[in-house]
């Protein structure tokens, strides 16, 4: 991969990690560096999914694909969010 593909999959990962914090309701105690990481792994399950389902080719930007990326966000920010925010109940 060269640094132009990181540093590219670091911005998309960034867009939907913040994408998937918009969907989830309430504030998110998480850092931004987490938020990148939830969007990173989001982005790259989100993309397996479509081309294991055959939706990642398509005519155009792949609605389905960034669909099921977003939605991988969401549910990963709010299961961190959530692990988050019981830890510091907790203490």
């Amino acid at each position: 991969m060269t640094v132009t593909g990181i540093i590219t999959a670091l911005i998309v990962g960034l867009i939907i990690g913040a994408l998937g914090r918009l969907v989830v309701p309430g504030k998110q105690n998480i850092p931004l560096w987490l938020t990148l990481v939830v969007g990173v792994v989001a982005a790259l399950l989100g993309t397996v999914i479509a081309r294991a389902t055959g939706v990642a080719d398509t005519a155009g930007f792949d609605w389905i694909e960034f669909f099921f990326q977003v939605v991988l966000a969401a549910i990963g920010v709010a299961l961190v969010a959530g692990v988050g925010g019981r830890r510091r109940l907790t203490r």
